[in-house]
């Protein structure tokens, strides 16, 4: 359990970087930003900054909960939002 903490924690700072332009790399870095965690990668994608005015609040804290947050629901919706760029808190698939 440890040493899977450690790794994903690894993979979030290798990942995490000021959001460029976008490019097909920072697409891919935000979509597992949230692969991580949902809501990483939109907050990547908005810049980072203040926690709670750019992260999403409602992808990133029902993340906390088995199998509909990690892994799960919310962290397929976050990836797919992250890669096409869109940072909003919407919990439903956008076409």
């Amino acid at each position: 359990m440890m040493r899977r903490t450690l790794i994903a924690g690894m993979v979030v700072l290798t990942l995490a970087g000021a959001a460029d332009a976008r490019t097909l790399g920072s697409a891919r870095k935000a979509a597992w930003l949230s692969v991580a965690h949902p809501g990483l990668g939109e907050y990547y994608n908005r810049g980072w900054g203040d926690f709670f005015e750019h992260c999403p609040q409602k992808k990133f804290w029902l993340g906390l909960i088995p199998i509909y947050g990690w892994p799960g629901y919310l962290q397929i919706i976050s990836a797919i939002d992250a890669y096409h760029g869109r940072t909003s808190d919407n919990l439903t698939p956008i076409d």
